[in-house]
Order: structure tokens, then C-alpha cells, then sequence
């Protein structure tokens, strides 16, 4: 199926006029038009991706690394802007198409420091990808932010380079 086409940000005839032209030139069918956006190839009630597009989007997010920051510190580091970079530009050209489709960048920090400072700094990380991620083309209006703190951590050990994989940003698709 091909991908959807969304007009926005033109009078209701306007967009008619545009789709009727659109269609024509890429042999396409037009499903609906209305007074917001001219809909092709999608479920005009949802504007939610089929099976498919979920699972190349869950195959993106999969292959997107976690960003790791420095102690205490909530600065996206070169090394995290590259992992997010990696393939974060086809995964907001894909559910830029799915208004309705969200990600969640998850913050997390290591045991060290209290509760409250821990989930504070693990917000900021989260803000912090977030940000850098729209700046790279994910529509931000699609991007929820959560911090776990020092909660949920993917290491239990008591050293540095435990601590370092804790502290981190990560993403997923909004439940």
C-alpha cells in the first residue's frame, strides 16, 4: 500500500484541487477530503500505521541505541547524537505520516544520589533527547517524555561501568 498523503494548510477547495491533481499524477485513489487534510492509503478513522509500517517502525527503534550521558549531566554527548541520529530521520519521516502515532524517550539515571534528584535528572535526559531528536526531523508533537530515575536500571552492579549503562535515554512507542 502506499504510503498516505496529507495536505494541510490550505482552504478545503484548495486541497480538493491539489489531491484531484496529486492523484492524477501518481495514479493514485483518493479516499477522503475534508475541511483538514486530504487522506490517501491511510484508515481515515485512525491514521494509524498498519502492521507492517509498526513492525519497520518497532525494527527502527530496535536498532536505535540507547544515549548514555556522563555522571550527573544531562547534555546529549557526541557519541549520543550519533546513536540517535543512526536511523531517527527515516523513523520521523515515517510516523510524521501518522499524526496520531507517538514515542516515548524514556530518562534513566544510575543508583548514586536521592529519589527526587534522580528522577529530576532522569527528566532532564529524557527533555534533553527529545529536543535533539526534533531538531533531526521527529516531529517533537510526537515525542512524550518519561523519567524512570534510578528505577528500572539494565545493570545491578555496584561500579562505574554499570552506573554508566544506566544512565541514559531511551525510546519506545507510547502505550
Amino acid at each position: 500500500m502506499p504510503p498516505p498523503l496529507v495536505i494541510l494548510g490550505c482552504t478545503a477547495s484548495g486541497k480538493s484541487a491539489l489531491a484531484e491533481a496529486l492523484a492524477t499524477r501518481l495514479d493514485a485513489a483518493i479516499l477522503a477530503v475534508d475541511s483538514m487534510q486530504v487522506y490517501r492509503g491511510m484508515d481515515i478513522g485512525t491514521a494509524k500505521p498498519d502492521a507492517a509500517t509498526r513492525a519497520r517502525i518497532q525494527d527502527l527503534l530496535n536498532r536505535i541505541q540507547d544515549a548514555y550521558f556522563d555522571y550527573n549531566q544531562h547534555t546529549i554527548r557526541p557519541d549520543a547524537q550519533a546513536t540517535l541520529q543512526a536511523d531517527a530521520k527515516e523513523l520521523g519521516e515515517i510516523i510524521r505520516q501518522y499524526p496520531d502515532f507517538k514515542l516515548t524517550v524514556e530518562g534513566y539515571c544510575d543508583e548514586r544520589g536521592s529519589d527526587e534528584y534522580n528522577v529530576a535528572l532522569g527528566d532532564a535526559r529524557a527533555k534533553q533527547a527529545k529536543d535533539y531528536l526534533a531538531s533531526i526531523g521527529v516531529p517533537g508533537d510526537q515525542l512524550r517524555t518519561v523519567s524512570f530515575g534510578k528505577e528500572r536500571p539494565v545493570c545491578t552492579d555496584h561500579d562505574e561501568a554499570c552506573w554508566q549503562k544506566n544512565r541514559r535515554a531511551h525510546i519506545t512507542q507510547a502505550q
